[in-house]
Order: C-alpha cells, then sequence, then structure tokens
C-alpha cells in the first residue's frame, strides 16, 4: 500500500488547507496494487475561502478545464451558516472489490 499524502490547493477545493505547509491540503489517497482504494481529506469550513477556491475553479473551466467545476453559491450559503470541523474518508465498495477480484477495470465488478 502507498499513502499519497498533501495534495496540492488547486486539486483539492474542497479540503481544508494544510496547517504547516504552504501551497498543500490536508488530504491523502491509499493506493494498493496501483489502484486508489480510498480517499480522505479534512473539510474546508471556511466560507470566504471556499468561495475563492470555487471561482478559481470557474476561472480554470472558463479557460477549458473540463473537469473543473462552476461557483456552487448554495454550498457557500451553507457553509455560512456554519459547519463544525469535518473530516473524514471514502471507501468505495467496488474499489474494494476490485482489489479482492483482482480486476483493473471498475466495469468488471459494477
Amino acid at each position: 500500500p502507498t499513502f499519497i499524502p498533501d495534495h496540492p490547493q488547486v486539486m483539492s477545493p474542497l479540503a481544508k488547507w494544510h496547517r504547516s505547509k504552504s501551497g498543500v491540503t490536508e488530504r491523502f489517497e491509499l493506493f494498493v496494487n496501483g489502484k486508489e482504494l480510498c480517499n480522505a481529506y479534512t473539510e474546508l469550513n471556511d466560507p470566504e475561502r471556499q468561495l475563492a477556491c470555487f471561482q478559481e475553479q470557474a476561472k480554470a473551466k472558463d479557460a477549458g478545464d473540463e473537469e473543473a467545476h462552476d461557483v456552487d453559491m448554495s454550498f457557500v450559503a451553507a457553509l455560512e451558516h456554519g459547519l463544525p470541523p469535518t473530516g473524514g474518508w471514502g471507501c468505495g465498495v467496488d474499489r474494494l472489490v476490485m482489489l479482492l477480484a483482482d480486476k483493473n477495470n471498475i466495469k468488471e465488478v459494477i
């Protein structure tokens, strides 16, 4: 297994910025046998920073980045009402089955 921590801020617009390392986020991914098994991060709960991240994504989208998204004002409004410190990780059953069944394509297990 390999853990890839501290993703760049530009790659993780919903993750909280790292407390002691500039330019990266509090995020990691777990890879096993070359396949992503888990994604985890601390949620960014500052509405002003989140809006700035969304605006950067929107600029990237306008410049042709197909993976970038628009500004989600309803999400920013929800943050303005308050989001406690939140974090978590996700491990899809499909990815776990891929690992256990030794399959290379997710379509093979769905």
